[in-house]
């Protein structure tokens, strides 16, 4: 049996199976949310969405069976290469959505922001993990963080910038989670917390569009049953509360025509921001809480493959993988059932996009290298814990 076969056979197929699951229901999702619309570009997402599957299985394949240690030297460029597109954003993006987030490549949309998170956490992995090591003086966790720092702040601002507040907003979690594990002293991290609820206010008054200011005082007006624009920044998420109430436990049922997802929601939000409510809406309560489920049971399974890392680099990438994706389940769904304001985050492995279904894949490859890779290595190193 040659290596590679045996790392091949040696893969969390738990993992691998949950995933492709996730991916298929998803396919199944955005036909249903699309086959009744008008837009052929609607129509074919489902099929668009198989092919990004299949590049991004050979993606998935190659990652998990090289080892990550790769990320000694490709985390930097990669990082780099993410701050270029993002520059590039201000010459060339596309504007969607009130947001200049895009590139258009060849008849394809890159969202350089999903680009510059994975290379964000690559690098801030690298660097909690080997900079103590190499020198004393780096052992300071107020040094660690100036430099965590200087990582987080030009993509964080930039996609800010874009305006996309929730793509900017992903970036506070997966630094967070990655901050803890990276045994930076709770007391510097309760400290950020603080500083960061200080800034929230200027964010608010001097930093958001007025759209975004709609959608944060529709929720709250929402929330405390006050008045709202219902056909201004208060249609989308009425409709999603009444697609979602209106399904009870077993839903309508698939690709059910007249759905109050696919006649009301608008065409290009519904089968990437908004299509939990699609799914509730088919298949009800129960179908919604089977959903969370597998997504849950794919979370578990990471947290699973974090705990048998062979040194602490390998745990922060799984860490920062775990924030990343939490956060964008957390977050859509959350907006569907008017738990957070609208941020227009897609819903790892059931929304729509080719850019964020390949970085995915990407980064669940990366977790199968940590886990396949586990038992390789000295494992002499020294897991530094959290300190008060």
């Amino acid at each position: 049996m040659t290596p590679l076969f045996r790392k091949f056979l040696g893969l969390n197929w738990v993992l691998v199976l949950t995933m492709y699951s996730l991916l298929i229901f998803g396919v199944f999702s955005i036909h249903g949310a699309s086959w009744t619309r008008d837009s052929d570009y609607l129509v074919n997402s489902w099929n668009r969405q198989v092919t990004w599957i299949a590049i991004g299985t050979a993606v998935f394949f190659v990652v998990s069976l090289v080892d990550y240690r790769w990320i000694h030297w490709g985390a930097i460029p990669l990082y780099f290469a993410a701050l270029g597109l993002l520059i590039a954003l201000k010459f060339f993006g596309v504007e969607k959505s009130g947001a200049k987030s895009w590139i258009e490549i060849g008849g394809f949309s890159l969202q350089p922001s999903q680009a510059a998170i994975t290379g964000g956490i690559l690098l801030l992995a690298l660097v909690l993990s080997r900079l103590p090591t190499l020198l004393p003086f780096f052992r300071h966790p107020f040094l660690r963080l100036l430099i965590c720092g200087a990582i987080m702040l030009p993509p964080f601002l930039m996609v800010l910038k874009e305006p996309d507040i929730g793509s900017a907003a992903v970036w506070l979690p997966v630094v967070g989670g990655l901050l803890i594990v990276g045994s930076i002293p709770f007391r510097y991290l309760i400290v950020l917390v603080l500083a960061g609820t200080m800034v929230v206010p200027v964010v608010y008054f001097f930093v958001l569009e007025n759209y975004q200011k709609d959608r944060i005082d529709t929720y709250l007006n929402m929330l405390t049953g006050k008045a709202y624009d219902e056909r201004g920044a208060g249609w989308v998420p009425k409709h999603c509360m009444i697609a979602i109430g209106s399904a009870g436990w077993e839903g309508k049922g698939f690709k059910t025509k007249n759905s109050v997802a696919n006649t009301w929601l608008p065409e290009d939000v519904v089968i990437n921001d908004f299509i939990f409510a699609t799914v509730a809406e088919e298949h009800g309560f129960r179908g919604a809480m089977i959903l969370v489920s597998g997504l849950a049971f794919l979370l578990l399974q990471c947290v699973f493959v974090a705990f048998y890392s062979r040194d602490q680099l390998g745990r922060l990438i799984v860490v920062g993988i775990i924030m990343l994706v939490f956060t964008h389940i957390f977050m859509n769904v959350g907006m569907n059932v008017l738990l957070v304001p609208i941020t227009g985050l897609p819903l790892p492995f059931i929304s729509y996009g080719g850019t964020f279904t390949l970085i995915l894949m990407f980064l669940l490859g990366l977790t199968q290298s940590v886990w396949v890779h586990r038992d390789q290595g000295t494992g002499t190193e020294k897991t530094p814990r959290p300190t008060f």
